[in-house]
């Protein structure tokens, strides 16, 4: 069965993931406006990927972009309105990554293996690192989860669901659903755990065995032991 894996990112983007920096505002969007407020949004990502999400504060992120108190309220003036601009900001990072992955494969690979290791490197970038950091904190921040959750989903839907990691190139239906999903959280488990010990040789081992997994699940009726022996 042909195998294929489309790192594409056709996102359809979910209500604020385009022009994330550029929606209307009381200010006028001048060019420098709009840098500015790129400048803050990246030092929120670099923030929340270094002391994590509770710690970063708005006045912390502008001393992290070099701006003043008053800068700062300028572009965001609370919380609420950081958090709206910051998600679909890393959401365009964690697109554009995935669509740089795609653009990189190599001629000939094993696209299955490819795209398994494509996405472990991808997890360790800072728009997956601090993506995940949202995630835990929307657990106990109610505010948060809800201005997360249409980022999670557009993800899901799009471009891990059916445009990211596709197994089988045109193959649908839960077998390979199962497929993509048992290699997406396993990778997300294992990227977000704390290995104690030879961390690098138990995550290679794990990856050989997903990587096993996903070729069992896309080849159908072949028995094939998920252990590599030697």
């Amino acid at each position: 069965m042909n195998q294929a894996v489309k790192l594409t990112a056709r996102l359809e983007p979910y209500p604020e993931a385009v022009g994330a920096i550029s929606r209307p505002r009381p200010a006028a969007d001048s060019p420098k406006s709009l840098r500015t407020r790129a400048r803050i949004l990246d030092a929120a990502q670099r923030l929340f990927v270094e002391i994590g999400y509770a710690s970063a504060s708005n006045a912390r992120i502008a001393e992290a972009a070099g701006l003043t108190r008053g800068a700062m309220l300028y572009h965001f003036p609370d919380r609420e309105s950081l958090v709206e601009a910051v998600v679909p900001y890393i959401q365009a990072a964690r697109t554009k990554l995935l669509q740089a992955a795609h653009d990189a494969t190599p001629l000939g690979a094993d696209r299955i293996d490819y795209a398994i290791d494509s996405y472990w490197r991808l997890l360790r970038e800072p728009a997956f690192v601090a993506f995940a950091e949202l995630e835990a904190a929307a657990r106990t921040d109610a505010a948060l989860a809800e201005r997360l959750a249409p980022a999670a989903a557009a993800f899901d839907r799009a471009d891990i669901g059916e445009h990211l990691i596709e197994l089988v190139q045109g193959a649908e239906g839960p077998r390979f659903q199962a497929s993509r999903d048992l290699a997406r959280f396993m990778l997300e488990g294992l990227a977000r755990s704390q290995l104690s010990y030879d961390a690098d040789g138990r995550s290679e081992r794990l990856l050989t065995v997903v990587k096993r997994a996903a070729h069992i699940l896309n080849r159908k009726g072949l028995s094939q032991d998920l252990w590599p022996e030697g």
